[in-house]
This record gives C-alpha cells, structure tokens and sequence, in this order.
C-alpha cells in the first residue's frame, strides 16, 4: 500500500495544503483562505474539510497517511501540540490543535510546530541554507518571524517558540498594539499587516498619500498599493518603506550579534519588492555591524511549497 505524508502551511491570509509520496515528491497541492473570524474549532474544521477533499481527489484512504505535519504561525508548545496563541490569528490560542486533529484523524501521526521552523528545515535541507551549517531563516511577510538552524538541527527552546523574535520589544510602550499581546515589537512595525495600519494612522491624521486612490480608500490599502505608489514617489510610500528597511535592518542585527550566525535566508510575500526594500535593509545592517566579516542575505529558493515541503518534513523525521 501507498503511504504518503500531508504537509500544511497556514498563514495570516491563506492554508496551503501538499500531499507527497514516500519518495517526498509532491503529488497534489490546494490552497483555501484562512479566516481569522473563526475560532480554533471551526477554524480547524474548514482545514479538515479541505484535507478531507483533497485526499478525496487523489483517492487516498487516510489509512495510507504516514502522518500530518502542520505548520502556524503561533506559539506552539512542540511536545504536546498545544497553540498558546497565533498572532495573526488571535482567535486560535489556548487549544489543543494535536489532540483534537488526532481525534478526527485516529492512529495518523500528527506534528505541529512553528511555520518559520517547517520553512526553515525546508530551506537548509532543500533551498538556500543547503551547506550552511548554521542558518536564520525569516520570513518577511504578513508577520515577522525567525527559525533558528544550529550545528545542523532545528533549535526549538524549552517550550518549542524559540524564534519568535519578530515579537521582540523595539519600542517598549510606544508604537501600535500587537496581536500578541504587546506594544512596540519589531513585528508591530515592520510587518505586511502592521504596515498598513500605520499608514491607515497617517492618513486619519491628515497625511496624503496616491495610495488611497489607487486603492478606492484607506481601508482597502495593502501593500502591492504601497510598492505601486512608491514607483510613483509618493512620500507616505517612502515614508513607509524606509520605516520598514530601518526596524528590518535593525532586527536582523539584533539576530546576528546574538547568535552569530552569518546566513540569513528570507521569505515571505514583502519579497516581491525586491531591491526597493532589501537594498535599504542591508544598508541599515551594515550601519549597525562594525566588523567585515562576511553575512550572507539569501532569499528563499522553494517559492510558495517551502512551508508544506517543512511541514512534511517534520513527519519524514518521525
């Protein structure tokens, strides 16, 4: 019989879903919306009527799972799969997410863990870090993240969110309320999402900016409207990028002269802005390092499948 391994990446915005045979090649993939309005039940729901109609799809019995990673953007307690809370997605915290998909899913072994963790192991495995000994993989995206590649292996902490650096204090007191919990981290600032609630903030107190109209209003800004307005010299744009490039560039040199560890891999959709965002972020790096040793900025090479190809590999190393 058959046997394959189900790999899940959920994000702020979407899930991804990838199904790959013993061989870890990649047989099937979908991709659903994630719904912050649903709470953790229901929101799991959506996700194993999605898995369900996949499996369905490629006629495979869940009998042939050899298991089911999952990849969240969350604090996860790695021993037991318990989500202490998801940022992005505040209604999924406090909740037993392994025990209760192993309910549904009796005898199938399931492993959850942090998202930038399962992209992290695809990347030094598979992508950019490969011949790295030692690896940050962040993505840059809806949130702000950090995975953490030690002598080889996946380093998880004491509780299993080491990493979570993009909740680090930049600010302590100042700047907007975070989803998880506090005000001031680098995420808070630098962020797809947070991004767009500063320029919303600007806006409501009376700044200008290309981006309302190209968007048909403030509330519908996101953020391929502020790289268009951008090319386009709007101050508020630039505004905004260079207060990005500044906390990003600040925040990979915390990471750096914590750890050191000289390759950083990035990802994540705030990528698509290329050197308009990354040339500024390094120069902000560079400003800060006071030594010419060499640190590599590398961007992720698996495209969109590093999050499911991470989430599967957390069962291939079962």
């Amino acid at each position: 019989m058959e046997r394959y391994v189900v790999g899940i990446d959920v994000g702020g915005t979407k899930i991804a879903l990838g199904l790959f045979d013993h061989r870890k090649r990649l047989v099937a993939e979908k991709g659903i919306p994630s719904d912050p309005d649903l709470g953790p039940e229901a929101f799991f729901d959506v996700l194993i009527q999605a898995l369900l109609k996949l499996l369905a799809e490629e006629s495979v019995a869940w009998e042939q799972l050899q298991g089911i990673g999952l990849g969240m953007p969350s604090f996860i307690h790695f021993e037991t799969g318990h989500i202490v809370k998801t940022s992005n997605l505040v209604r999924i915290r406090d909740f037993p997410a392994r025990a209760y998909l192993m309910d549904k899913f009796s005898g199938v072994p399931i492993i959850l863990d942090n998202d930038a963790h399962v992209a992290a192991l695809a990347e030094h495995r598979m992508g950019a870090g490969r011949g790295f000994k030692n690896m940050i993989y962040c993505p840059v995206s809806t949130g702000i993240a950090s995975a953490i590649i030690i002598d080889g292996k996946l380093f998880r902490g004491t509780y299993g969110w080491a990493g979570e650096s993009g909740h680090a204090i930049a600010t302590p007191g100042e700047g907007l309320l975070c989803g998880c919990g506090n005000q001031g981290c680098f995420m808070s600032w630098c962020s797809g999402s947070m991004i767009v609630k500063h320029i919303q903030n600007w806006i409501a107190a009376g700044e200008h900016t290309l981006m309302t109209e190209l968007a048909g209003g403030a509330e519908n800004i996101a953020c391929f409207h502020l790289e268009a307005a951008y090319d386009q010299g709007d101050p508020l744009a630039i505004k905004a990028l260079n207060q990005m490039a500044t906390y990003l560039g600040i925040w990979f040199f915390n990471l750096y002269v914590t750890f050191n560890i000289d390759c950083f891999v990035l990802g994540g959709g705030l990528l698509k802005m290329g050197e308009k965002l990354l040339a500024p972020v390094r120069r902000t790096f560079d400003q800060y390092n006071r030594n010419d040793m060499p640190v590599y900025f590398k961007t992720a090479e698996l495209g969109n499948h590093f999050g499911i190809i991470g989430a599967a590999e957390l069962i291939f190393d079962y």
